[in-house]
């Protein structure tokens, strides 16, 4: 599989590489839009990434490629960066935030319901953790009817890593949102059609808090802490069985 990097603004590019490159990824080239990295940057990341091709042109690199990763922090660019690629059938993975705005968002759903590859958001809805929770047989694990999802740092950037872990644990079918207020940190309720909840938990907190969850089922309760050093691994092999055919776009509707 061909693939294309799109802005190296986040630490996510550096991580990813060699990580792509195990799960069998070529990688092409990559492209930069210099809204945080000056040019010097990044040929300096090319040569100690040993990418061998620097692209001025995204239509171009959309010939080239198979898949193309968007890093870029400017989520208002994510769709316009996006659409060279997917007028050529080519598939696109969005690094969270997939969008910041409901026109690009409804934009991104209308493009997968015409048959168009993206896939993207936040490594915590394939965390391991989850993934070995949701493959015990249901008989021994439940169903789960509500769960308590939560993490710090600012909840601009990681509030998306708490959101993504309920909705990989709970499944789609979300109907409402409540704030419920602060009190150390923010609490949100999230309810579901047929009368499942989830509770998150995000905001800012004295000290670094790790990724967790608490899942109450008919038959069990569980409690999650996530490891972080392996949750890039976790999107990358989740989302590069080919055919990428992943929408994440929980938070539409």
């Amino acid at each position: 599989m061909k693939l294309g990097i799109v802005d190296l603004d986040t630490s996510h590019p550096e991580g990813w590489v060699p990580i792509e490159r195990e799960l069998g990824c070529e990688i092409v080239g990559l492209y930069d839009g210099g809204s945080i990295h000056h040019r010097a940057y990044v040929e300096d990341f090319a040569t100690q990434s040993n990418i061998t091709r620097i692209y001025d042109d995204l239509e171009q690199m959309a010939i080239d490629v198979d898949v193309v990763v968007i890093h870029g922090c400017d989520w208002d660019t994510h769709v316009q960066k996006a659409r060279p690629f997917i007028e050529r059938n080519k598939a696109v993975m969005l690094d969270k935030p997939i969008a910041g705005n409901v026109s690009d968002l409804r934009q991104i759903v209308r493009w997968a319901k015409n048959g168009a590859r993206i896939c993207g958001g936040s490594s915590l809805r394939y965390c391991e953790e989850t993934c070995n929770f949701l493959s015990q047989p249901i008989e021994q694990r439940g169903t789960p009817h509500t769960a308590i999802c939560g993490c710090a740092v600012d909840d601009f950037n990681y509030g998306i890593h708490a959101y993504s872990h309920l909705c990989g644990i709970m499944g789609p079918g979300i109907e409402s949102v409540r704030h419920l207020g602060t009190g150390g940190q923010r609490r949100i309720q999230v309810n579901w059609g047929d009368g499942r909840m989830g509770i998150l938990i995000v905001g800012k907190t004295a000290v670094w808090q790790p990724f967790y969850t608490s899942i109450i089922t008919d038959r069990t309760c569980v409690q999650i802490q996530v490891d972080p050093s392996k949750l890039y691994r976790a999107i990358l092999a989740s989302v590069g069985k080919p055919p990428i055919l992943f929408l994440i776009a929980g938070s539409v509707g």
